[in-house]
Parts: C-alpha cells; structure tokens; sequence
C-alpha cells in the first residue's frame, strides 16, 4: 500500500506561491462539493487543499511539488461524474481545472478547435455552431468540462450517429505525474505511430495525466434537423423497431428509450407535458424518440417516411413529428431533465451505465426490475436505444434508511453486473469507473485485464499520486 505524507504548512506556502493565494483553498474555505461529485452516496472526502491553476506551466509545477513529496493529487473539472471520479478519497490536493476555461483558436481549414480543459461542454456546442460548426458528443450533463469529458470518454445522445468524445480528440497536453509535460497526437486526420498514449490518456479518468490543452476535431453543422416520438404499448415494442430503423439507412443523429414512468416523473417535476401518455385512445407504455439530421429538409422529409412505415410496423401508436422548434427544444429539455427528475423524486439513489447489444435492452431492463422489486428497491430508467448503453436508478422507499439502502442496492448491483457480463455487456458505457465501480470492472474483466491496467498506472505514476484508489486500483 502506498505510504502518502501530510501537507505541511510550507508545501501550503509553495502551491499558494504557484497559483496565487486566492486561487489556493484551505481548511473551512474548502466549498464542501470538493469532497465527491454528483453521487454523495458513495462517500464524501474533504481535501487538504484545493489548486486553481491557470495553465500548463502551473500545473506541472504542482505536479512536480506533490510526487517530490508524495502528496496524493485528485484532478476535478466542473465535478459532474457519477462515479465517484474526483472525490478525493485519500485527501491530499485537489487541482481544479475550472480557471481554464479558454477557447484558445478555431483552425476553420483543418476543422478543429484547440480550447483548454476547463471549457464546458455547453459553451463549445454553442461557439462551435456561430463558427458554422457542430462538435458532435452530446453527453447529458452540458455542464460538465471538456476535460471531464475526454477524462471518462463520455458518450452522449448522440453516439449512434457521431460516435463518443473519444473520436474527435486529435491531440492533447498533458502534464505527467511528475510534473514533465507532454504533446500527444497531432491535429491530422489518421496516424500510425507507434501505441497511441493519445488514446490511452483518453478515458483513463484522472488517473495517468492531467490534461491541458485539447486540439478537438469539429464537422460542418448540418443545416437541418427534425425530432420524432414514437409510441408504444411497451419497452419491448419500442425496442424492437431499434434496429430496423438502424438498417433501414436512415442515419439518425439520436435514438433515445424511455419508458412511461419516467416521462411521467419528469413531467410533473418541470410542468412541461409535452410528450403525449394517450395517443390515439391508447396508454403509451414507452418511447422511442429519433432524430434525423441533414443538409436538406426534403431528403430529411423523406427518411422520415421511411422511419413512419418502420414505426407502423413495429406496432407504434403513431409517428409525431416535432415540427415546430418550440415543440422540438421542450421534448429535449424533458429528455435532459431525466435524472434530476428522478433525483428529486427519492432520498438515496445508486446508479449504473451498463452496456449491453440492443436486442437485449428489454430482457435485461425486465430481470433488473425483478431483481429491485425482490431487495424493496424502486428501478428508474432510460437510455440510449441506438448503442445499448442503459441509465438505470436504484431509489430508495421512503421507509428506508441509508445504510438498508446501501445494503440491499449492492445486491440489485451485484445481480445486474453479472447479467450485463452474461449478455455481453460491459459495466460502463459513458459514465466510467472511478472509485464506485472498481469491483464490477474485475469482475467483468477478470484479473489479467485489471494488472494490465494497474502496470500501465505504475508506468506512468511509480509513485502513485494521482487520483489513487480510482478505476484498477
């Protein structure tokens, strides 16, 4: 196990010499959200002291300072994960990248935008598009940084179209544990030099660099685009026009499930009830919800015809499109209010963002319900129809206390990890591992693949200060 040592006074004196003492946070003037991100349940942990740094240079000195002196060092960025990721479960330093916030310079020949990690996801999308651009991963959580972004390879609605962060990072700085800074990648299109330590840095959460600076790839911003609900009986209905609608050619950007519950949920927490329960005299059970994008709104108008028929023949209600951007923007904000919904609708909640192929949505979604119903846990859940990855909510009764709570969503976990590995899914889709569900990756993975990992953590950190205890340890 490694030995860490305490953050004395004159290591204090040196980081506030680094970053500026206003940008250098102790003892009760640490804002208490520095110990965990959006799920508390899995534990809350003050740091020592909390760094703002402005650049490149203020990091790896940082760095340098803390592997000198073995102070365990925990990267955050706007703090949004769900797993655990920047709670500094050993205390020591917490370094925030939320002062560099820059978007440093559109390159508009070679379509890609160089920004440091502090940028959110919500101010690129939108600065992206005034330069006639789309940078295309639509994570949930718009908040959220860059840097934590590229740190967990989030996913997003987007995915079955446009792929995940991971595919549009062309090259990145990174400040090694040891402080020494490295360029990764290049902004070019294809390479094949050598392993990829780009890619490796990508989704590797905190744990092997801190990032810097991002070079990230952007695509021309489709002129149009239009939304489709699609009502059903039931999730198995609904999922069951998944596939055809992804052989049928039509390309769409988003192919998103939700099941009546939910919608019900997120209906009554923003007063917005936009997305119809009775359609055609009939109880809508659950949804899918597509979008099509394009260049042209007749070719669009077109697909959507063919989308019509896949519908009517899966047994959908009907197809309502959402013609209007009013109608359009409302269905999306509900779509995007799916977990605050939930998360004001019970006092403990545990979550998984299992993977699994899209055929099994509906079996797998069914044994997970069993399994909450026998352990007294409520199930909520949606997700993503295109690519299987599944949002799934443990909530707590009323009449349950924490602990009870805790005890018997581990058994819910437990029994749904297993049958995500029977089906061939994997234990995360978008929304990692961090320091929730290092037990299930092993379990998943089994114990060659966890070493590997944990020799390439050595590499990098010998001394083991960055974000300890998170994803193989």
């Amino acid at each position: 196990m490694t030995e860490y040592n305490e953050l004395t006074p004159e290591l204090v004196l040196e980081l506030k010499a680094i970053v500026g003492k206003d940008n250098c946070y102790l003892a009760d003037d640490i804002n208490e959200d520095f110990a965990h991100d959006e799920m508390p349940i899995y534990g809350t942990h003050m740091p020592d002291a909390v760094v703002m740094p402005a650049d490149t240079e203020e990091v790896s000195a940082i760095m340098k300072l803390c592997n000198e002196n073995r102070i365990p060092v925990t990267v955050r960025g706007a703090g949004t994960g769900l797993v655990g990721g920047s709670t500094p479960v050993l205390g020591g330093v917490v370094l925030c990248t939320m002062r560099m916030d820059k978007i440093i310079a559109y390159d508009m020949s070679n379509l890609n935008v160089r920004v440091q990690p502090g940028v959110r996801l919500c101010d690129l999308a939108a600065d992206a598009i005034g330069h006639g651009f789309m940078y295309p991963p639509d994570p949930g959580e718009k908040t959220g940084s860059l840097g934590g972004n590229v740190s967990t390879n989030a996913g997003g609605m987007r995915a079955v179209k446009y792929g995940t962060t991971r595919d549009y990072v062309l090259a990145m700085t990174v400040v090694l544990p040891s402080g020494e800074v490295m360029q990764l990648g290049r902004p070019v299109t294809k390479a094949s030099s050598g392993y990829s330590l780009l890619h490796l840095i990508i989704g590797s959460e905190g744990t092997l660099g801190v990032i810097t600076e991002l070079t990230m790839k952007l695509i021309p911003n489709p002129q149009e685009d239009m939304s489709f609900i699609l009502p059903f009986e039931n999730i198995e209905g609904a999922i069951s026009a998944v596939p055809k609608i992804k052989l049928a050619g039509l390309n769409p950007q988003s192919i998103e499930f939700m099941e009546r519950d939910i919608v019900d949920s997120a209906a009554n927490f923003s007063g917005t009830k936009i997305i119809p329960t009775k359609v055609n005299d009939r109880e809508v059970g659950a949804y899918i919800l597509v979008t099509l994008d394009g260049n042209d709104e007749d070719e669009i108008f077109q697909r959507a015809e063919v989308l019509a028929g896949i519908a009517d023949e899966s047994g959908a209600f009907d197809t309502l499109v959402l013609s209007q951007p009013s109608d359009k923007r409302d269905v999306w904000a509900v779509r995007s209010a799916f977990l605050t919904a939930i998360e004001a609708d019970t006092r403990f909640l545990d979550e998984m963002d299992v993977v699994v192929p899209v055929d099994k949505i509906p079996s797998f979604l069914s044994f997970v319900l069993g399994v909450g119903e026998g352990h007294g846990v409520r199930i909520r859940s949606f997700g993503h129809a295109g690519d299987g990855n599944l949002h799934i909510y443990c909530c707590g009764n009323e009449d349950m206390d924490k602990d009870a709570f805790l005890e018997q969503s581990a058994k819910v976990m437990e029994a749904a990890y297993a049958k995500c590995a029977e089906l061939g899914g994997q234990v995360s889709g978008e929304h990692g591992i961090g320091h929730a569900k290092r037990t299930y990756l092993r379990e998943n993975l089994g114990d060659t693949a966890i070493e590997l990992m944990a020799g390439i953590k050595r590499v990098f950190d010998p001394n083991n200060i960055l974000n300890p205890g998170k994803v193989c340890q």
